[in-house]
Order: structure tokens, then sequence, then C-alpha cells
């Protein structure tokens, strides 16, 4: 935040987990059906989702962590926000949207993957990664030879996502946008949510990103 900060006016809307979102999906599927309104938990994820509606980027933040590779309450947002893939309930205003995704620990790749697989899928124009293995759980414990490495990293790393430009689309965007076109025409038709909303915004007569 103190280095995009530096590259020109940014406002930030921040939320920590779990605090922010301190309950788990249950799986109700409401959402997907393009009810999100009706989701139990929508005291919780209303302010979420509305910020990433509103923003012109959006920044994770986790560690690698435990057995598998974010937090349990990374991936409960992850969860809670499913419903944005573009077989669900997609959404316009996220096609020209970035994001970027900042981790640290020893198997960064491992948090960023499954992260990045979701947001190419809700739609987002591209998608930006960096990972600190830190090797230690503190940042005062790292030597500063080390700090000063990371700095350098994060100072680029900003400066470019700053700097970043809506591009052409991610080819697994794009496949993954015919296939769930594919999937609506052949499988779910009309009458049927999400093929009804594709149908309302145009989807099946032109790609909308």
């Amino acid at each position: 935040m103190e280095e995009l900060s530096k590259s020109g006016d940014v406002d930030f809307i921040e939320f920590f987990l779990p605090k922010a979102l301190p309950v788990f999906c249950t799986g109700c599927t409401l959402c997907l059906g393009g009810l999100r309104e009706k989701c139990p938990n929508v005291k919780y994820v209303a302010p979420i989702y509305n910020a990433v509606i509103e923003s012109d980027a959006i920044v994770f933040s986790t560690p690698h962590y435990g057995a598998c590779s974010v937090p349990g309450s990374m991936k409960t947002l992850l969860d809670h926000l499913d419903f944005l893939v573009l077989n669900a309930s997609p959404s316009d205003e996220i096609f020209s949207k970035k994001a970027f995704i900042l981790t640290t620990g020893a198997g960064t790749k491992a948090a960023i993957k499954p992260i990045k697989k979701l947001l190419l899928h809700w739609g987002i124009n591209r998608v930006y990664s960096l990972g600190i293995r830190l090797f230690t759980d503190k940042w005062d414990n790292m030597p500063k030879p080390k700090q000063e490495r990371c700095e350098r990293l994060l100072r680029r790393s900003a400066k470019r996502f700053y700097r970043t430009k809506k591009a052409h689309p991610c080819l697994s965007t794009i496949f993954f946008f015919y296939m769930s076109k594919f999937i609506l025409e052949r499988y779910v038709g009309e009458g049927n949510a999400p093929y009804e909303l594709w149908k309302e915004r145009g989807y099946f007569n032109k790609r909308p990103f």
C-alpha cells in the first residue's frame, strides 16, 4: 500500500480476514443462481463484493499457510465470491479490472495459484503476483540485505502494477468463457440461471471483453 501510494493518488478500502468475514460459506448455492442477496452471510459478503465491483484494482495479501496453500479465511472469501465466475453470475464491471496477489512463506507459488485461477475465471483483465520467501515468521528477523532485496521487488512490482493499462484478456480467460458458453447452451438452457443472465447481457452473441 505504501509503494502504490508513492506512484499516485490511491484510495484503499481494506478488509482484514477473518475479522471482515468470520463465517464459512454454507454451500447453499443461492448466489450461483443469481440470488447473492439471499446469501445467509450477506451482511459480511456484501461490503466486500461492493468494494470489489467499485474498485479499479484488487490486491490480495496472504501467507502460504498450513497443509494446503492459503489460510482458511482466504479460502472462505474465495468460496463466498465464487459466483463471480463466468459460468455463474459474471459482472461486466469485473472485466476491466486488474489484480495483484502478494504472498509470503516457503510455498508462495502454491498460495498464488488458486487465487489467480479464480480471478481469471472471473474475467479479471490482468493478474500479477509476487511471492516473497521469508523463511522466518518476522520481518525484523530477516538479514538486512534480504530486507532490502524484498523492498526493491515490492517497489518495482508496485510501480508496474500501478502503470498497467487494460490489455487483451488472458488466453485462459477466453478459453473458460467459450467453455462456459458451450455448457450453458448445451446443458443449462433457457429459463434457467445463469443462461438467462448471459442472454440478457448478450454474452451468447458477443464476448464481453
